[in-house]
This record gives C-alpha cells, sequence and structure tokens, in this order.
C-alpha cells in the first residue's frame, strides 16, 4: 500500500467544508482513499455505478434523513449529475443546524460535468481536489531505481505495483481497452473507440508538441474542429494534458497554440508498446515522455492557485515549465533527462525575456548544484519537495 499525500488534505476539507468533490481518472485510488477514511468516519459508501446504489439516492433527501448523522461519499458522481440540484438545500439546511462540514464526499472520473454541476448548484458549499497518478515522493523518494520504474509504468497503483513489466503492460493495455470501449462511452459523446485509440496513440507519438490539429485531422481524415472536441473529451476525462503558452507582453512575436501532453507516463509507453527501460531509452518518443513525466509529477505538488505554463517564440527561445505564483513571482523550470544537464541556448533567451524570479534544471541525477547565472540543477524529487514549502 502506498501512503497518498492527499488523503490528510481530504480529511482536512472535510473539516472546514460542507462537501468535498475528489476528481482523478479511474483506477487511480479515489475509491481506496474514501474507503480508509471510512474507517476512521461514520459514513455511508454508494457507488452510483450500482444500479441498486444509484437507485437509493434517486430521493437524495430521503437518503440524507437516514444518514444525516454520516459522512455520506458518492462514488462516480458524474454518473449523477442531477443531485447537485438537491444538496444545496440539504446542505444549506444542515448549516442552519449547526453542521457546517463533513456531509458530503464526491468522487469523480470526469473533471467538467462536475465542475459545471456543482459549480452552479454548490458554489461557496465545496472544495475541489485532484488526486493524481502515485508521484515520485509518494514511490521513489531519493531511488533513482525506482524512479525509473515510476517513470516506465507510470503512476497507476495496479500498474506501478504489478510483478513484472509484463504484468504491467498488461494491465495498461487493459485500461485503455476498458476507457475506450466503456467508460468514456459513458461519460461522454459517441467516438468510435478505433477512432478515439488512434487520436491518443497520436499524441502519445507527439508527448509534448505544440498542437498542430490541422496536421491531426489529415491523418485521422476528420476536421479541426472534431480535433478540438476529441481534444476537450481527453482532457475532461483528466487523461491528456493541455499546457498553455505564456503570453504576457514581451514585445516579441509568441508561439501561442499549447503543448499536448498524454499525462501519465506509463500509459504512453503502453499506447506506443514500449514494454520496459531499455525499450523506452532507445525509443523516438524518451525525450517528450520523460518530459512529460516531470511536469505531471511537478503539477502533483504544485499549490492549486499557480498556474503552469511553457514559453516559445518562433526564433527558438524556450521554457519546458513556467509557475507563475499568485502575486506575479515566476519560476522557469527546464528539463533534461541526461545525467549530465546542459543549458540550451533558448532556455538562456526565454529567461532574459520573462525574467523569472527563479530558475531551475530538472535532471535525472540525485544531487542539486548551480550552473550559473543563477540556474540550479536539481533533482526531480528535490524540486517537488521545494514547491512543497510553498
Amino acid at each position: 500500500m502506498i501512503q497518498r499525500r492527499l488523503e490528510a488534505q481530504i480529511k482536512e476539507a472535510l473539516k472546514r467544508s460542507p462537501s468535498v468533490a475528489l476528481m482523478g481518472p479511474r483506477q487511480v485510488g479515489k475509491t481506496t482513499i474514501a474507503l480508509n477514511i471510512s474507517e476512521t468516519t461514520p459514513s455511508v459508501y454508494l457507488d452510483l455505478e450500482s444500479r441498486t446504489d444509484l437507485q437509493k439516492v434517486q430521493d437524495i433527501e430521503a437518503f440524507h434523513r437516514e444518514n444525516s448523522d454520516k459522512l455520506i461519499v458518492l462514488d462516480e458522481v458524474q454518473r449523477l449529475p442531477e443531485v447537485f440540484a438537491s444538496l444545496r438545500g440539504i446542505i444549506d439546511r444542515e448549516r442552519r443546524k449547526g453542521n457546517r462540514a463533513g456531509q458530503f464526499l464526491f468522487l469523480g472520473s470526469a473533471s467538467i460535468d462536475l465542475l459545471q454541476q456543482s459549480s452552479e448548484s454548490l458554489a461557496g458549499r465545496i472544495a475541489y481536489l485532484e488526486l493524481h497518478p502515485v508521484d515520485a515522493l509518494e514511490y521513489a523518494d531519493t531511488s533513482l531505481d525506482k524512479l525509473n520504474t515510476l517513470w516506465v509504468r507510470g503512476g497507476f497503483p495496479e500498474s506501478l505495483l504489478s510483478e513484472s513489466d509484463q504484468n504491467s503492460l498488461d494491465w495498461r493495455h487493459d485500461f485503455i481497452k476498458t476507457y475506450l470501449e466503456r467508460d468514456i462511452p459513458q461519460l461522454g459523446p459517441r467516438i468510435p473507440a478505433e477512432t478515439l485509440e488512434r487520436f491518443w496513440t497520436m499524441l502519445a507519438h507527439n508527448q509534448g508538441s505544440v498542437l498542430n490539429a490541422a496536421h491531426l485531422a489529415r491523418n485521422l481524415d476528420v476536421s479541426g474542429v472534431t480535433i478540438g472536441r476529441y481534444l476537450d473529451l481527453m482532457t475532461d476525462l483528466l487523461l491528456v494534458r493541455r499546457l498553455k503558452p505564456w503570453t504576457a507582453n514581451v514585445g516579441k512575436r509568441l508561439i501561442k497554440s499549447p503543448k499536448i501532453y498524454v499525462r501519465d507516463s506509463g500509459i504512453t509507453h503502453a499506447l506506443l508498446n514500449i514494454p520496459d527501460y531499455n525499450n523506452l531509452l532507445g525509443h523516438p518518443v524518451v525525450g517528450g515522455s520523460w518530459e512529460g513525466f516531470v511536469i505531471e509529477n511537478i503539477m502533483a505538488v504544485t499549490p492549486s492557485r499557480v498556474q503552469p505554463y511553457y514559453y516559445g517564440t518562433p526564433r527558438g527561445a524556450e521554457i519546458d515549465l513556467v509557475l507563475e505564483f499568485p502575486g506575479g513571482t515566476k519560476w522557469a523550470i527546464e528539463i533534461k533527462r541526461n545525467s549530465a544537464p546542459s543549458i540550451s541556448k533558448g532556455f538562456y533567451s526565454g529567461c532574459e525575456d520573462i525574467k523569472p524570479d527563479k530558475r531551475f534544471v530538472v535532471y535525472s541525477g540525485s544531487d542539486s548544484f548551480p550552473m550559473g547565472e543563477d540556474i540550479t540543477a536539481i533533482s526531480l524529487p528535490n524540486l517537488m519537495q521545494e514547491l512543497l514549502k510553498q
């Protein structure tokens, strides 16, 4: 069992908010956390993918009356979005009785439906948290071997903790198939599974590239608008990250299309049939895979109000990740896979343009050391620790 850092944050959120929404892709560990919380908190757990449990909350008012002294956990809540309209009145009545916190815990596998429905009905009554796949601090800490295992297999617990690389890869292939054939049709528009798999695989081949919708559209024989719809769906299901460009006025032409990443490195490798570490090192996607892996681990510990971007100009200035903190403080982060990192001219040029307050090069080693011009080479776990201090 891997202890998830977010579990403590969820418990704290339930102490101050009437309801908490925990979002994350399927199989990432949301239910396990909810059941752990239920062991120490009087709770009732309902899985809304179960027809029996779904029937129990068709009249949520009556169900709440019978369980008003318990934390009500609704898993896969996006299956019943209309429930939020009734919850506002229930929460407000309990508030008037002095019960101001810890009434509902929602678990959801899709961000957009949950956010829209709950924000319309539960404004000021709900806290949002996202559970990422297992990250480097939770699993690898300072072990480079374990960090490489996490990179290859990704952070879904069943994949990461498999007995062998082959078992892990088989699990990820099954995960992809289940998402395409069952989960996505339940959660989103009716898109042929084969088409969506080709799209997902194309994104994996182009991991970390600037979005070229026209190129993707030609390869899939669909319109650019359709590509946008597919990308919105995969982003809303928390499977793909769309990293926005930093576009503040610096007096230069900037690249204004987003960069696209398949969020879990293990899923990237399964889509490309990369079975293990040695095969990954020889694959053309290795650099983009490492970049995406580092970004996702960083985002797992980045405070929620910090905005992530990348920076790029047509003339070659480039920063892999820009973190903009409240108040305007900026961190510039270059990502290098090798253990003896060198700094590109593009990173220097990008830093001259945006003038970050801190400059880091994340590399695959374990030490931290200065590289000149206020740039620090740092391991991924050490940078994550720096962000947790914020």
